[in-house]
């Protein structure tokens, strides 16, 4: 991931804040096929390894788990995203030597990619998924609720995903190139969008 000093996040409570709340995850292989990439919900045991341990689980029937991956696998995380118009640029009135541009947080994280299908191990990767993602109703569902030989034959069907995490790169592209006045525009203006996720990038805007 291009990340120029200015909008690099290295501050690992940021990074990993940013894999918990994304909820869906891209992961990529490079493959002698060519690149492979499936949307999975992922979870990181942040206690293991020196950077973190994905988990996840693929069907069994998607081909991404079968082709042999070249080097590491890779996990991209996307955080909140925001259309940035030059029209709330306070130099668009003094010069117009400006031109739109896009704010958004992401975190991409590398590592050996190991693929499994023993039943115990399954098993909890999808009670921490379940659990982690029921956690906040009201009366959260849990994998015990449905009859275990239902969860067992469903468990024959995927396939589970390890990653220790051997990189890890945040990048937080929120204006901070731009001069104080120009970023007040843009909160102000992304503070005012109808978009909800407009107006949390607007929060993210530093004075």
């Amino acid at each position: 991931m291009y990340t120029p000093p200015a909008f690099r996040d290295e501050d690992r409570d940021s990074l990993l804040a940013t894999i918990r709340s994304a909820r869906l995850a891209t992961f990529v292989t490079a493959t002698a096929e060519g690149p492979l990439a499936t949307p999975l919900p992922l979870f990181i045991d942040a206690s293991e390894g020196e950077h973190g341990v994905l988990y996840g689980h693929l069907a069994k029937a998607n081909p991404q788990w079968r082709v042999p991956a070249i080097g590491n696998g890779l996990a991209i995380f996307a955080g909140p995203d925001a259309y940035v118009t030059p029209s709330w640029y306070a130099l668009k009135q003094e010069t117009g030597k400006v031109v739109p541009t896009w704010n958004y947080v992401a975190v991409q994280a590398s590592g050996p990619v190991e693929f499994f299908d023993d039943p115990a191990r399954l098993r909890d990767v999808v009670t921490r998924l379940t659990n982690l993602h029921e956690g906040e109703r009201t009366a959260p569902w849990a994998v015990s609720d449905a009859p275990p030989e239902f969860i067992q034959s469903h468990l024959r069907g995927i396939v589970g995903l390890r990653m220790p995490i051997a990189s890890l790169e945040g990048k937080r592209k929120l204006s901070q190139n731009r001069s104080p006045a120009d970023r007040a525009g843009v909160a102000a203006g992304l503070a005012e969008s109808e978009r909800p996720m407009d107006r949390h990038v607007a929060t993210l805007i530093p004075s």
